[in-house]
């Protein structure tokens, strides 16, 4: 995007981005927010774009408030979140309550357009068995699809199968409460709640998924896919769905509460 603005021969606009997570433990709890934040800019700086950074560290996701985050009325506003929605509430503070209440609070944001990506898994369930065996088959797919296109003693793969792999399957199957931050949902229920705070699902692209068709033939292992359903890019291994895309918009028939 950064190189896109830097070749508009009207020059390029104001890049403002304002990065959000949840504070890390230990001596400097905005470390991976402020590094983040210095790799953009100095991105940034590299194709003359002009460029300004705020990071935000939250206790919880639900604790942000729109007025945290000083945007401007003239400003194209856009919501990238991609893979952190699963990180939302447990059951002591009532899971649907949390995500419900992040979702309204975007939509009052009035985004151009809130990007989405989800990890697609019916994760949540407080019931250990059900739990159980959805993680099972969720990894089963993602070990075997790092199986058979990276070699066992690639240090990328280990760090990938320790962490964030091994740490969220041991999290989603041992924690309970609170200490459970992973609880990822199917893509349908998501959509449910995207439409249930008010948000329009756009359709997707069809020239970046012929792209990306393209791309897998070429260069991917045959057992990858990725297909469109109900305006979703889902991508995945085997037959088994492993993420999904989605691009939604404020519904301005929906009132705002």
């Amino acid at each position: 995007m950064i190189q896109k603005f830097a070749h508009q021969e009207e020059g390029a606009p104001k890049l403002r981005i304002t990065g959000i997570d949840v504070a890390q433990p230990g001596f400097r709890p905005c470390e991976m927010i402020e590094e983040t934040g210095k790799r953009l800019a100095d991105y940034a700086n590299m194709f003359r774009v002009p460029f300004q950074y705020e990071g935000i560290a939250a206790s919880r996701w639900d604790t942000v408030k729109i007025e945290d985050l000083n945007i401007d009325e003239d400003e194209v506003l856009i919501i990238n979140c991609i893979f952190r929605m699963k990180n939302l509430g447990h059951e002591t503070d009532g899971i649907n309550s949390a995500r419900d209440e992040v979702l309204k609070t975007m939509r009052r944001m009035n985004p151009k357009v809130f990007i989405s990506g989800t990890v697609n898994g019916l994760h949540s369930s407080p019931f250990f068995i059900q739990r159980f065996k959805e993680v099972m088959l969720h990894y089963s797919s993602v070990f075997d699809m790092l199986d058979a296109n990276v070699p066992r003693d690639n240090e990328a793969r280990k760090m990938l199968e320790r962490i964030p792999f091994g740490r969220d399957a041991l999290n989603i199957i041992a924690c309970e409460d609170a200490e459970r931050t992973h609880r990822p949902e199917s893509y349908r229920q998501w959509q449910g709640r995207f439409l249930k705070a008010g948000f329009q699902q756009l359709p997707v692209d069809q020239a970046i998924l012929k792209k990306i068709v393209h791309m897998k033939n070429l260069h991917y292992h045959e057992e990858f896919f990725a297909v469109e359903d109900c305006a979703w890019l889902l991508q995945g291994w085997k037959g088994r769905v492993i993420y999904a895309i989605s691009k939604w918009k404020p519904n301005e028939t929906h009132g705002d509460e």
